[in-house]
């Protein structure tokens, strides 16, 4: 898949390849990411799907090829405006959502950020509910990641798995509040197993193989 430039491009990946030692995690990837599109990486583990989201977030600096995000940037030098949900929820079991959040938008001192109660709410959880987290259901901590992550406001928003572990219903909640973001105007970029689900929001669909897009095709989102 070339990498071309448009006027909506928010990340642009050209020639990136990442070693980690002998083992190549990503080989030659050339892809571009737009504004107002939802992005689905699939593939088994080991593809390179969490590999590239952490190029994209900055955690990771690519041992060949560029990264260039909004206009430009080296993702490092952007990460205010990027996104990024992990896997692991890296939040606080004894702690209510609501002190979770209160405890990272300290992190992010100097910088605008939505009040938790106002996050929480975005993503459709009661602020005033004061069990500890870890009386949560997985979609219910799936979605105060995602009420993290939304706290600054990111432009990019890059999703691990977020479906992990989720009953049904609760996947749907989660794909209603990813549809919403998308038509707000963010990018969003998964990986994901579960094809079917992810199906509704998907602008493209790339499946990665040994390090490489072994496939690309269009979506068909729900408007």
């Amino acid at each position: 898949m070339n990498a071309t430039a448009s006027q909506n491009g928010v990340a642009t990946l050209h020639g990136v390849s990442k070693l980690f030692g002998s083992f190549a995690a990503l080989k030659q990837i050339s892809t571009q990411f737009e504004a107002g599109r939802c992005y689905v990486l699939l593939g088994e583990n080991g593809a390179g799907k969490s590999t590239l989201l952490r190029i994209l977030a900055g955690l990771l600096r690519p041992t060949q090829g560029e990264v260039r995000v909004f206009d430009g940037f080296e993702p490092h030098e952007a990460r205010a405006r990027i996104g990024y949900m992990s896997h692991a929820a890296m939040l606080y079991d004894e702690l209510t959502a609501e002190e979770n959040l209160r405890y990272f938008r300290d992190l992010y001192e100097g910088r605008e950020c939505l009040e938790p109660d106002e996050s929480l709410r975005r993503v459709g959880l009661d602020p005033e509910l004061k069990r500890p987290l870890g009386q949560y259901s997985q979609g219910m901590r799936q979605r105060v990641s995602l009420a993290r992550v939304l706290m600054p406001a990111p432009e990019l928003l890059l999703l691990d798995e977020p479906f992990s572990n989720m009953d049904v219903e609760s996947a749907r909640q989660m794909v209603a509040l990813l549809a919403g973001m998308r038509q707000a105007g963010r990018a969003i970029v998964l990986t994901t197993h579960q094809r079917e689900l992810a199906a509704p929001i998907a602008d493209q669909i790339l499946t990665l193989h040994a390090g490489r897009i072994t496939a690309s095709e269009k979506g068909t989102p729900i408007q």
